[in-house]
């Protein structure tokens, strides 16, 4: 009776495996050491072919602002307003000292709209330059590290600006320049050279460069000048709340950081200054406009005065008019300082603000006042009121003039006395020691890259090799597995030779797969006890995966421990056991018997041991299957079982063909073939499924090519190690 097995459902576990994972890692280590040494090369390569960036920092105390010399006089305070100036916001401050203003003026000061950039080696950039190496004088055109060039003045063309001017030096204090119009200039240090009627100018401050090297050189626009500052210039207030700002400038040049530093803390000084003198300054270019006019104004009055005396031949008037001219002149000497004072206002506040509508309600106080005096005068004799109004002229021109030079000289100390609310406390000062490339970081970071990358590489190969890892996958199908065979080189040499081939359990007796093969003879004796003939049939899902070998092989080492065999190769398509008995293709054999050709003793043949009989598959007929289904084979079969202790018949692939079913309903057991890491497991299902169509099963599996390494590399299990590590020979 033929037996059956049923196949358990595959159960799906979404588990992940740790130990599996663990155990892939180290089985691949080899790729994760490669990965980690080429991140750790790459890495260090980057660090060393940036350029190095050094920090220059400062430190600047925003101060409360106080009034202009509080101890002026209130006449002069409010000149300047009711406000002398508060404690700065930290955050407005920032602003403005990043603002183009400030970065705007620092550029202009330092000329940073000029560029020079040393032709550096393509693809390893500045790694000589940073390893110190020294100059081997083969690549004279790119940057090595001992050259300067210095540029004191250049003008280009507005569409010039931007673009690179290639520079070689062609001697001690000698250079050429190529303009990007193509035109070629000859210049030395210290002597400017000019072109286009003077659009472009160049002139070289100082030059230390061996001859040959080459640098590109251009102007660029203030605007690109002010986005490269911004982009390494930065700002903070540290701690939070103490009004401290912290500085730095990054740049490729150390000098050049702090230099660059220090014109930026300058303007900012600077422009601080000059806000907070903006008010004397706005009231003084008022004032000194008005002095020309309120001087014109004396002189005239003067003139009509003493004119009207010498008409009159009068200089002498009353007490009464006398007492009424000062009160009149007094209340327009007040108007008049109003008038000043208003213009002043209208540059500080609008017509709403409080201050404003208290100067017009004054004045209007003052109006009713002076409207009255002038009606006393109505009553004055003509000649005495034409000089009560004469004199009443002179004196307020002179008043208004007085406060003028008053206010002028006043307003001059406030504009010298005036003081920023911005200190520095710390000069820009650059350390020796670069704050990039980080390389030590860049290192690290690329080394625990590569350690990712090499274990993503190892999982990832895991995930693609889809094939059987171990023999549990095989036993989750519900098939027991007879006997895993390790991976033999010499036997997988076999698979693509061509001609006659060796048979390897003879050729390598000792070998740990020959013993795999003994231990299947065994398991394969005990399987088929209960079976109702000695026959099994060894089959695949697809060829290529050593059914053949498994088929002689073991043949051969039950031959070999006393049992009578008979491998039959049934594969009458492309069965090639003839090869491992040195014998023709043409030679008669099974295709022979069933077509009633040959009988059973013409067509079997001795194997290369005693106790082995062969049946080849003889000449390929048209329909293999058909001669299969005749009860010729069945009949044979059991004419066999009678003289043969272990009959293997070494069918097709179970997937190409359905000779394998259909010898499966005369065998006493199938056996299906897969070899390691290869073969699917849906491939062994569906052959499962095949013979489960037509009413039988497979009995058991083989797990044919197993490689330890690799199973543990896949996530395979460490328990296939003393299987194939064991090996027992005599002490002789």
């Amino acid at each position: 009776m033929t037996q059956k097995h049923a196949a358990q459902p595959e159960v799906e576990d979404d588990e992940i495996d740790l130990m599996a994972l663990a155990g892939a890692l180290l089985a691949g280590w080899k790729w994760i050491a490669l990965a980690f040494v080429v991140a750790v090369i790459l890495g260090a390569f980057i660090a060393l072919r940036k350029p190095v960036i050094y920090q220059a920092t400062g430190l600047l105390q925003l101060e409360q602002s106080q009034n202009a010399l509080a101890a002026l006089p209130t006449s002069m305070q409010d000149i300047l307003g009711s406000d002398g100036g508060g404690k700065s916001e930290a955050e407005t401050q920032i602003a403005i000292m990043s603002s183009r203003l400030v970065l705007g003026e620092a550029a202009n000061k330092l000329n940073l709209q000029n560029f020079v950039i040393p032709r550096r080696l393509p693809v390893i950039g500045l790694l000589p330059t940073n390893l110190h190496l020294p100059d081997p004088g083969l690549l004279d055109q790119y940057q090595w590290g001992n050259e300067s060039l210095q540029i004191g003045r250049m003008k280009v063309p507005e569409q010039w600006l931007g673009e690179m001017i290639d520079l070689r030096v062609t001697g001690a204090d000698s250079y050429e320049v190529t303009l990007p119009d193509g035109t070629d200039l000859a210049g030395t240090v210290g002597h400017e050279i000019t072109a286009r009627d003077g659009d472009f100018t160049l002139a070289v401050a100082s030059m230390d460069a061996p001859a040959g090297r080459e640098f590109y050189v251009g102007r660029q626009s203030l605007n690109a000048a002010i986005k490269t500052m911004k982009a390494n210039f930065s700002v903070s207030e540290s701690p939070r709340g103490s009004n401290i700002l912290q500085t730095s400038y990054q740049d490729t040049d150390r000098q050049r950081a702090e230099a660059i530093l220090n014109a930026i803390a300058t303007s900012f000084v600077e422009q601080n200054i000059e806000r907070n003198s903006a008010s004397a300054e706005n009231s003084l270019d008022f004032i000194e406009k008005q002095l020309p006019d309120a001087r014109q104004n004396v002189s005239d009055a003067e003139q009509a005065l003493n004119a009207y005396r010498q008409k009159q031949k009068s200089v002498d008037v009353k007490y009464e008019t006398q007492a009424l001219l000062e009160r009149v002149t007094k209340i327009e000497g007040e108007l008049s300082a109003l008038d000043l004072k208003e213009a002043e206002l209208k540059n500080q506040y609008t017509v709403n603000h409080p201050a404003y509508q208290a100067l017009l309600q004054n004045r209007k106080e003052l109006q009713a006042q002076l409207d009255q005096a002038k009606k006393a005068t109505q009553g004055l004799p003509e000649t005495q009121k034409d000089i009560f109004n004469l004199q009443r002229n002179l004196e307020v021109a002179q008043q208004v003039y007085t406060q003028l030079l008053n206010r002028s000289q006043e307003l001059k100390v406030v504009r010298a006395s005036t003081v920023g609310s911005v200190r520095v406390i710390d000069k820009a000062y650059a350390s020796t020691i670069p704050v990039a490339p980080r390389k030590s970081r860049i290192v690290a970071l690329a080394a625990i890259l590569g350690l990712i990358i090499g274990a993503a590489i190892v999982l990832i190969r895991r995930a693609l090799r889809r094939g059987i890892k171990g023999a549990e996958e095989i036993e989750a199908l519900g098939l027991p597995v007879f006997a895993t065979v390790p991976f033999a080189q010499e036997a997988a040499d076999l698979r693509n030779r061509k001609g006659d081939l060796p048979i390897f359990a003879l050729e390598h007796p000792e070998a740990v797969a020959t013993e795999a093969l003994r231990s299947l003879r065994t398991s394969l004796h005990f399987g088929l006890l209960d079976a109702q003939t000695n026959s099994i049939q060894i089959t695949s899902a697809a060829p290529g995966v050593g059914k053949t070998f498994m088929s002689i092989n073991l043949a051969v080492v039950a031959a070999q421990a006393g049992q009578r065999v008979c491998v039959i190769d049934a594969d009458m398509r492309k069965g090639y056991l003839a090869r491992f008995l040195h014998l023709p293709k043409t030679v008669e054999g099974l295709s022979d018997y069933l077509g009633h050709e040959k009988s059973l003793a013409e067509v079997m043949r001795d194997g290369p041991v005693e106790g082995l009989k062969v049946i080849t598959s003889g000449r390929y007929p048209p329909n293999p299957s058909e001669l299969l289904m005749r009860a010729e084979f069945g009949t044979m079969l059991r004419q066999l079982d009678s003289e043969f202790d272990l009959i293997i018949v070494d069918a097709p692939p179970a997937l190409a063909v359905t000779d394998p079913v259909v010898i499966g309903r005369s065998v006493g057991a199938s056996i299906a073939v897969a070899r390691h890491l290869e073969t699917m497991q849906g491939a062994v299902r569906a052959v499962q499924a095949s013979f489960e169509a037509a009413g039988t099963s497979i009995t058991g599996a083989v797990l044919n090519g197993f490689k330890a390494e690799a199973s543990e590399r896949y996530g395979g299990h460490y328990q296939y190690h003393y299987n194939y590590r064991y090996s027992y020979k005599s002490d002789d």
